[in-house]
C-alpha cells in the first residue's frame, strides 16, 4: 500500500535534471550571441525612428506611375525574360551530367561522385550578384553575362534535385532494360529517363520561375536586362519611373510563378 501511494505522488518529469540544465544554459547561450550581434550591428535609432516619415515622403514622390515611361521598358523586360529562359536552358544542359556525376546509383566512382557533390556546393554556394560581377568583368557588361550568371548560379540547385530524384528511382526497372542486352546509352534512354521525366520538368519549371526574379536584379551590376534601368532611374531620382518598373517587375513575376505554377500541376 505504501509504495502505491509512493508511486502516486510521484510527478512525472518530461527531462532528467541534467537535461533541463543543459536545455537553459542553451537557452542562454542563444539569447546571449542574440543580444552579441544585434549590439554589433551598431543601429543608428534615430533613422530607425524616422523610417516611417521617410517611407511615407519616398511613396509620395512615386506616386502616381510615369505610365508613358512603361513603352521604354518594354524591350528591357523582355531581354529580363530572355536572360531567365535561355540561363535556366543552359543550366539544365550543364546540370544533366552534374546530376548523375552526383548521384550515388548513377556515378561511375567515387571520385567522380566527390566531384559531383563538389560541383553542386561550389556553384550553390555563390550568389548570382557575385557570378554576375564576375562575368561581367570577364565579357563585359550585357545580357551574356547575366545569362552566364544565372546559369551556373542554377546548375547546383537543379542537380542536387535531379541528382536526389536519379537516386529514388526502381533499380529494377533499369536492370529489365539492361537484361535486354541494352546499351549504356539506351539503358539510360529508356530505364532512367521515364523516371525522372516528371521531376526534371517540376525542377526546370521551378527553377525559370526562380531566375525571373534573379534577372531582375542582376543589371544592378551591369549584367542587362530591367535591372539596368531600375538603377539608372534611382539614380537620377525618377521615382515615379522606379514605381513603373516596379509594378512591371511584379507583373513579369506573378505571371511566371502562374505559369510555373500550372506546368508542375500537369506533370504531378
Amino acid at each position: 500500500m505504501s509504495s502505491e501511494s509512493s508511486d502516486a505522488g510521484a510527478q512525472w518529469e518530461r527531462f532528467e535534471p541534467r537535461e533541463r540544465l543543459l536545455r537553459y544554459l542553451v537557452t542562454l547561450g542563444a539569447l546571449v550571441v542574440l543580444a552579441a550581434s544585434w549590439r554589433a550591428m551598431d543601429i543608428n535609432y534615430g533613422y530607425v525612428a524616422s523610417a516611417p516619415q521617410e517611407v511615407m515622403d519616398l511613396f509620395t514622390r512615386m506616386y502616381p506611375p510615369n505610365v508613358m515611361y512603361t513603352r521604354e521598358i518594354a524591350r528591357p523586360l523582355l531581354e529580363t525574360i530572355n536572360i531567365s529562359i535561355l540561363g535556366t536552358a543552359l543550366a539544365i544542359v550543364m546540370a544533366l551530367p552534374v546530376a548523375f556525376l552526383s548521384a550515388s546509383n548513377t556515378t561511375p566512382n567515387r571520385a567522380t561522385y566527390l566531384l559531383g557533390k563538389f560541383i553542386v556546393s561550389f556553384t550553390r554556394s555563390v550568389n548570382v550578384i557575385i557570378w554576375a560581377l564576375i562575368f561581367v568583368a570577364v565579357f563585359g557588361p550585357g545580357a551574356l553575362a547575366g545569362v552566364l550568371a544565372i546559369a551556373v548560379r542554377s546548375v547546383g540547385f537543379t542537380a542536387k534535385l535531379l541528382g536526389e530524384a536519379i537516386e529514388e528511382i526502381d533499380p529494377g526497372e533499369v536492370e529489365a532494360i539492361r537484361a535486354t542486352g541494352a546499351s549504356t546509352l539506351q539503358t539510360f534512354i529508356y530505364g532512367i529517363v521515364p523516371q525522372i521525366k516528371p521531376a526534371f520538368i517540376s525542377v526546370a519549371t521551378f527553377r525559370w520561375d526562380i531566375n525571373v526574379r534573379a534577372s531582375t536584379i542582376i543589371g544592378f551590376v551591369g549584367a542587362g536586362g530591367i535591372g539596368v534601368a531600375l538603377q539608372t532611374n534611382i539614380n537620377y531620382f525618377k521615382w515615379d519611373a522606379v514605381l513603373t518598373i516596379l509594378i512591371a517587375i511584379l507583373g513579369i513575376v506573378l505571371v511566371s510563378e502562374g505559369v510555373s505554377a500550372y506546368l508542375r500541376r500537369k506533370v504531378s
